[in-house]
């Protein structure tokens, strides 16, 4: 099956489900590929508290359905395959799915970014229950408790003084003997007396029927295992973004994230990009979702420009 389209936008999380809306109310013919786990990060968000216009709250599952709908109102079509290998050598640029090929005047690239996990069945399941990625995002549920931090770069620190604002102790867990922070965000962690450097320390599991009530770790030398008590567990071990497809394509930084040239624009000319697969600063709903409003308005603006020269 071959599909032609003046806009295709790949990636269904806030970024693409909004440069969806803007890129149909710009009159413009546009796919969307949602990919075979649509929606990101927010489909494994319990409670939504932070974005806009909900001042009661919403789950992470119904806000991206909402999302769907209204970008499915303003005339995107919306396919839940992957992108599986890309070209965009010559407009009409190309994207191929397992069952289709897409050719397309624009491309809008809005893949998000993925935390990294430890891989623990105990932390799966108490995911959205008191395990988050995101300190930013849930901080906010875990007042006066205690809570445990794994990692050992700067993100760690980030996260845990972050969290002092909200918890009572912040224990921040690392399998080495020495942190691979900056010093300055060191010092700052261990001048911070809310937080406790715990490391040589592995985490075995999260403990909580559900809801996180523990966690055990074991000291690496030792072997003797310990349970931390915590109603929180944070997992701040870094982010990968969702760019292999792209990746001889476009102008990448040294940490994969697609790097932008103006704006919106990416190494090439008429592909964009939004949210979290450039974005490694804020990682938040709502900047995803403002970026994907402004690479909607810059690939119209550019259609505007550069009209294709003919149909393929």
């Amino acid at each position: 099956m071959a599909v032609h389209t003046s806009v295709l936008i790949i990636g269904s999380g806030p970024a693409g489900l909004t440069a969806a809306i803007y890129t149909g109310r710009a009159n413009l013919a546009h796919v969307l590929l949602a990919g075979s786990a649509p929606g990101g990060q927010l489909m494994i968000t319990s409670d939504v508290e932070n974005y806009p216009g909900f001042p009661k709250g919403i789950m992470g599952p119904e806000l991206m359905q909402l999302w769907r709908e209204q970008a499915a109102r303003f005339g995107a079509q919306i396919i839940d395959q992957d992108a599986v290998r890309v070209d965009f050598a010559q407009r009409p640029f190309r994207v191929w799915t397992d069952d289709a090929v897409f050719t397309a005047d624009a491309i809008i690239i809005a893949t998000g970014a993925s935390a990294r996990w430890l891989g623990l069945e105990s932390e799966t399941q108490l995911r959205g229950r008191g395990v988050s990625a995101c300190a930013t995002c849930d901080a906010f549920f875990f007042k006066g408790q205690q809570i445990v931090v794994v990692g050992g770069g700067d993100s760690a620190m980030e996260e845990a003084s972050f969290l002092t604002k909200f918890a009572s102790k912040v224990t921040i867990v690392h399998r080495s003997e020495r942190f691979r922070a900056s010093q300055i965000m060191l010092k700052r962690a261990k001048d911070n007396p809310k937080i406790t450097l715990l490391p040589n320390r592995r985490v075995l599991r999260v403990l909580g029927e559900s809801k996180v009530t523990g966690v055990e770790v074991e000291d690496a030398v030792s072997k003797e295992r310990t349970i931390l008590p915590a109603g929180g567990f944070f997992v701040a071990i870094g982010h990968d973004p969702n760019t292999k497809v792209f990746a001889g394509q476009l102008n990448l930084d040294d940490k994969g994230y697609i790097r932008t040239t103006e704006h919106t624009r990416t190494s090439i000319e008429g592909v964009f990009v939004a949210g979290d697969v450039h974005d490694h600063r804020y990682r938040q709903a709502v900047t995803a979702a403002g970026f994907g409003c402004m690479a909607a308005i810059d690939a119209e603006r550019w259609l505007t420009e550069h009209p294709p020269r003919a149909s393929p």
